[in-house]
């Protein structure tokens, strides 16, 4: 089982794309890493699925829509619970020229509506496509990437066609949503695994572009919520990780500077200073 799970894993990681029978291939779904891969789901079960600030209950086949820079759940209710699942990157998607197109469209977004019932007739049509990318990716044809792309395509269209479900909960208030969406989103920027792969979101204005919605606002939601600003729990995050790094690994100070988003080592150690009242050096220095 250890080694099929690594073959999984080597694959989607290698051709950023993987389709398989949710019954056949259960464990692989909670191996790959969700930060890199958009996911689609077409299920048959009992399930609750909270998505960004909205949950969704769901008894019968849905078609689901995963974004890895939107957190997400899955809670599966019923003791039977079968369907497919595909997997791809945007690079597999080949969306270099719109990199924003995925998170804008109406299923992947924020606000968006990820959830969709599915009729009888719509889920024997859906599977077989699901059926044929998985037959595709096993085959030799040259093209079969472009094939699979198309089929992933068709999959999007079909979706546009459906009435989207409105069988969500809201029970939290505005601020608590956009908060707790605000916080997982910054949890997890880190760990930081590489100076190569330094953080992403940076500042307020970032999440808040992120999020799409006003950095004032986003600010106020949070305060609201939590008692301090957003740049303050962005502060304190980025600080906290700067001590483990410091701590628990060889990098040079420039390395950790540039991975927490520092265009130069000098205004990262100004910045650390000034959040702890010593220079990342003396930290270093201290816990040898």
């Amino acid at each position: 089982m250890k080694r099929l799970i690594s073959d999984f894993n080597n694959e989607l990681k290698l051709k950023g794309f993987n389709a398989f029978r949710i019954e056949e291939d259960g464990a692989a779904v909670r191996t790959y890493s969700r930060k890199d891969f958009y996911k689609i789901c077409l299920t048959t079960g009992k399930s609750a699925i909270h998505y960004a600030d909205r949950s969704f209950q769901t008894d019968g086949t849905v078609l689901f829509f995963g974004n890895p820079h939107v957190p997400y759940s899955w809670e599966t209710l019923s003791t039977t619970y079968i369907g497919y699942t595909c997997l791809f990157s945007e690079d597999f998607l080949k969306i270099s020229e719109r990199d924003d197109m995925l998170q804008q469209s109406p299923f992947f977004r924020i606000g968006g509506t990820p959830v969709l019932n599915i009729s009888d007739d719509q889920r024997l049509f859906l599977n077989t496509l699901f059926e044929k990318m998985i037959d595709e990716q096993k085959s030799e044809y040259s093209y079969k990437d472009d094939l699979i792309r198309n089929y992933i395509n068709l999959i999007l269209h079909e979706a546009m066609k459906l009435q989207p479900s409105e069988n969500f909960d809201q029970q939290k208030n505005a601020a608590s949503r956009i908060t707790a969406v605000f916080l997982e989103l910054l949890e997890r920027q880190f760990p930081v695994e590489s100076p190569a792969k330094p953080i992403s979101l940076k500042t307020a204005q970032d999440y808040a572009r992120y999020l799409s919605i006003h950095v004032n606002y986003l600010n106020r939601m949070v305060k609201e919520t939590t008692g301090k600003p957003t740049s303050n729990h962005i502060a304190e995050r980025v600080v906290n990780e700067a001590k483990a790094l410091l701590q628990h690994t060889d990098w040079n100070i420039a390395e950790i500077a540039y991975s927490l988003g520092f265009e130069y080592p000098s205004y990262f150690n100004n910045y650390f200073k000034r959040m702890t009242g010593t220079n990342p050096k003396s930290l270093r220095t201290a816990e040898v």
